[in-house]
């Protein structure tokens, strides 16, 4: 039987109310506990907990079932009515989480609200099902136990974070639970493992080491970005590293960005601040020389490698790094361009993540708190950003408060083929660096204007397009990005100047080709290629070199296709040129 859709509403409601049940079970097996919060996240809920003992992986399934069997009588959520801050206190009892809590709420001068669930009273805002015969018991799991700092401060005590996952319904947790078993067969780190792409060390945090393997597939990316950069008209440049504090001024971004950036102090005590970003160097390009609104607009590109500063904890494999690079650009451009400009990288934006099978969305992201310039600017920008998207034939959302600080932006949002929503690249209309940076060219009738800068990547930061690419296709790169896109694999040693001559002739037509001469049985070579994805493999014996054709395995097909040597080399030739999804038999 198929199962209502999900109410939004509801399952928040639902999660909430789960996330005080923990609280409770918790409390019975730790009295001594202090609970701090408890609120609902994206599939679930938490709680941060201090408590006496480490509470491990393997105390979850007593404390879920201890919540099934609460939520199987029927308990009522009943908000406790407080009419002063005075009549709040005893509630708190020696809970210094909720005590600060508490305080907070005094000086904003908010009357805090209790509820109670059985025995269990807890500071909360609200939001929760009335009664807990709405849970189904069967739609909830506890999942993992991690560490977590007080308000997110490492200054503060360490906590211990329960996580749950939660739905209305049984099906949709079984769907999930699914999908997460899924990801962990597809996590980028383990694929990056097995197919020896990248590796981290602790002498250096968050910045990927890339193997050979690694390298070529970064490189082929590169690559490709490039080839479709100059048939757009981009300019590539590289920039320095090193710049003094003063640039950063200049862009803002010392305001703005200077406690996110790996800062240098010279012998000579004057500050330097390693590149984070590409824009402030573009400026200082365009304003190298007199320009003209010929010359817009006009488009500048970079790969340049990045640093920034990432808590330790933040860190997690590619996806987030302190060292990167970006298939960064810069367009300089009138205000009468705009429009065009951005669907010449909308075009862009759909060749690159259609030749990977990625579907994706526009997300509008307007004026932060903290932002540079004047609001009339910025409004007339998000103004043309609106009406750019609308005419667009993407679908968008519009993330109120997520701009850049120096304009909004325009976020590429890729869902992946688990459904998970990624935010790679992004595309920003910035009216105020240009201003900064006192940018002019001169207009057909010889005055001088400033030129609007808009902002771009693509791919977004290469190492996290990689590691989400890798879980996407899960590790089966298509054979034009393959590090090995054919694997020779001799039978004997008598096999093997054959293979080698025939690995020389596939190098000669430009096909990326290993030889596995290892003491090792075939089934084995052939598992160990499979284990690396290797798009073909090629098993060379007696009865092939008496043959014609070569025997040609294909990744995902179970049949072993037989083809002549021309054939073979035409269709690679042609597969790598097309830059084609998947290897075809």
């Amino acid at each position: 039987m198929q199962q209502p859709p999900e109410n939004k509403e509801q399952l928040d409601h639902i999660r909430h109310t789960l996330s005080h049940l923990l609280a409770t079970v918790v409390l019975e097996k730790y009295p001594d506990a202090k609970i701090a919060i408890g609120p609902t996240i994206d599939n679930g809920f938490y709680y941060d907990i201090d408590a006496p003992n480490p509470i491990t992986i393997g105390d979850l399934p007593k404390l879920e079932k201890r919540m099934r069997e609460l939520i199987k009588q029927n308990l009522e959520m009943k908000q406790i009515s407080i009419k002063s801050l005075e009549e709040a206190g005893p509630h708190l009892s020696d809970n210094p989480f909720k005590r600060e809590l508490f305080e907070e709420l005094k000086a904003k001068k908010e009357i805090p609200t209790f509820y109670k669930i059985g025995t269990f009273v807890d500071l909360c805002r609200g939001g929760h099902v009335d009664r807990t015969s709405e849970i189904d018991s069967s739609a909830f799991k506890l999942t993992k136990v991690a560490g977590a700092y007080w308000h997110g401060d490492s200054t503060k005590p360490m906590l211990q974070r329960i996580y749950g996952v939660a739905f209305e319904h049984k099906p949709a947790l079984d769907a999930y639970l699914a999908m997460i078993a899924e990801a962990e067969k597809r996590d980028h780190r383990k694929i990056g493992d097995d197919l020896e792409l990248f590796m981290f060390h602790p002498t250096a945090p968050g910045m990927p080491y890339w193997l050979p393997n690694g390298t070529t597939m970064y490189n082929a990316l590169i690559d490709f970005w490039r080839e479709e950069h100059r048939r757009e008209h981009y300019q590539e440049i590289v920039s320095p590293m090193l710049n003094k504090k003063a640039l950063y001024v200049t862009s803002g971004h010392f305001d703005h960005y200077w406690s996110d950036m790996f800062v240098a102090k010279m012998a000579d005590d004057e500050e330097y601040g390693i590149k984070a970003m590409n824009c402030p160097n573009a400026m200082i390009v365009f304003g190298s020389k007199i320009r003209s609104y010929r010359d817009l607009p006009f488009r500048l590109s970079d790969t340049d490698t990045l640093h920034r500063y990432e808590p330790s904890g933040t860190l997690s494999g590619l996806l987030r790094v302190r060292e990167f690079r970006q298939d960064d650009a810069h367009i300089y451009v009138s205000e009468d361009q705009i429009g065009d400009e951005y669907k010449r990288v909308f075009a862009i934006v759909e060749r690159f993540y259609s030749i990977f099978n990625m579907s994706y969305a526009f997300r509008l992201g307007t004026r932060p708190k903290e932002f540079m310039g004047d609001k009339e600017t910025w409004d007339r920008a998000e103004g043309i950003l609106k009406t750019i998207l609308s005419a667009s034939d993407r679908p968008y959302t519009i993330a109120e408060g997520d701009g850049a600080f120096y304009g909004p932006k325009v976020d590429i949002v890729m869902r992946d083929a688990l459904g998970r929503e990624w935010q790679l690249g992004t595309v920003q209309l910035d009216f105020q660096q240009p201003r900064r940076f006192n940018l002019v060219y001169t207009d057909a009738h010889g005055k001088e204007q400033t030129p609007i800068a808009i902002h771009r990547v693509i791919y977004g930061s290469l190492e996290r397009f990689i590691g989400i690419l890798l879980e996407h296709l899960a590790g089966r790169l298509p054979t034009w990005l393959a590090p090995v896109q054919v694997q020779i694999m001799p039978v004997g040693s008598t096999h093997i100047d054959h293979c080698e001559k025939l690995a020389a002739e596939l190098r000669d037509n430009g096909v990326r080709v290993h030889v596995d001469d290892s003491n090792e049985t075939v089934g084995y070579k052939i598992r160990k290629a499979e284990k690396m994805k290797i798009p073909y493999m090629l098993v060379i014996g007696d009865k092939e070199l008496a043959s014609t054709k070569l025997q040609v395995r294909v990744r995902g097909v179970k049949e072993v296709v037989a083809m002549t040597k021309k054939k073979f080399l035409t269709q690679l030739a042609l597969e790598i040129s097309q830059r084609t999804l998947t290897p075809k038999p």
